[in-house]
């Protein structure tokens, strides 16, 4: 008896290891893709059904007043008529050229990345709110003082909450605009057979949905770092407002703008009050909206005009071309100088 109580007592007082800071990490992306769920993976999917349900119900108000308008297939003009056998998308394809198919790929590019840009519209408004309520909600309900409680560090949360709006959000935003592509390319395959074409000479064939879909997805790592910025911003505010951290992150941005170019304070620097609008107060408030970085990429089009000049504006020397602006790691640098202080001001802030 006397043994298995010592035994006992030896086992209570083994030492427990701590967490691997890896796990406490993955742990909190846990927590948040599961607080935010709603906005990290449903409003974008719910986004992309919204555009098919669109493109569905034009499609289908488009046949309707097609039937209507040929009818039986006669029109009676002076006393004749002629018949109408529909639009025959197969006889079409023979009669393009090299070029008019080279334009036709251009265009459905085009569409697709139209397609794809509904789940990255609500991307821009999920992060830009989730950054704004990330540390002051916590304050607000007063559970910033039960996580306080438990053996996590300032840093790791707020880093966690920075990774869940640059990394977590934007992945699952391409998972969802690239399947909302793909479910357009089918829905348009199924127009094409009911007019006598083959899906694959005129959609799949001359468009380039792979290489639109690893663009997208390339995108990632850019868009991390330019959104920075706001991120930061928007964190900083979160942790430091006592209320409205809506109008602080809205308003003195704005203000500084104004301030800026009522003074003319950058001529003091051989520059326009624009580069102040531009490079402060854009950055501070919409580097979270996708493809805003591409007013800082080098974008060369050549002779070609029209959708096939797509494929020139948008690529992938193109996309990794603004790791060389100064504006992206000018910007970087401010975000991450800026989510350091909402670390420091968690530190202090309670839930008044």
């Amino acid at each position: 008896m006397n043994t298995t109580l010592g035994a006992t007592v030896a086992d209570s007082r083994t030492p427990v290891a701590a967490p691997h800071p890896t796990h406490t990490f993955k742990m909190l992306l846990k927590r948040e893709f599961w607080e935010h769920r709603g906005g990290f993976l449903w409003a974008p999917l719910v986004a992309g059904g919204i555009f098919l349900l669109l493109s569905v119900m034009g499609i289908g108000l488009g046949e309707i007043t097609a039937r209507r308008a040929v009818g039986d297939g006669k029109i009676e003009i002076d006393g004749g008529s002629f018949e109408i056998n529909g639009l025959n998308l197969g006889r079409l394809t023979e009669k393009m050229s090299p070029e008019d198919m080279r334009q036709l790929g251009g265009a459905i590019d085009l569409s697709l990345y139209m397609a794809a840009s509904w789940p990255f519209i609500v991307l821009a408004f999920v992060v830009f709110f989730y950054c704004l309520g990330s540390l002051y909600d916590e304050r607000k309900d007063r559970s910033v003082l039960f996580w306080k409680s438990l053996p996590v560090s300032d840093g790791q949360t707020v880093l966690s909450k920075v990774a869940s709006a640059a990394v977590i959000a934007p992945v699952l935003a391409v998972v969802a605009s690239i399947v909302t592509m793909f479910a357009f390319l089918v829905i348009s395959s199924g127009v094409v057979m009911l007019h006598g074409g083959n899906p694959y000479e005129l959609l799949w064939g001359p468009g380039s949905p792979l290489t639109v879909a690893t663009h997208l997805a390339a995108s990632l790592p850019i868009y991390a770092l330019w959104a920075l910025p706001t991120i930061g911003w928007l964190m900083l505010c979160s942790a430091w407002a006592r209320s409205k951290p809506f109008l602080w992150a809205i308003m003195i941005p704005l203000f500084a703008g104004i301030f800026v170019s009522w003074f003319d304070l950058m001529k003091l620097f051989d520059l326009e009050a624009l580069w102040f609008w531009k490079n402060v107060v854009a950055r501070a408030l919409v580097s979270v909206a996708p493809a805003s970085w591409m007013d800082a990429a080098s974008i060369q089009v050549g002779d070609v005009d029209g959708p096939a000049a797509v494929s020139q504006l948008v690529n992938l020397r193109t996309m990794y071309s603004v790791l060389l602006s100064p504006q992206l790691w000018a910007g970087a640098v401010a975000g991450a100088a800026m989510i350091f202080g909402a670390v420091r001001l968690r530190r202090w802030r309670d839930e008044g």
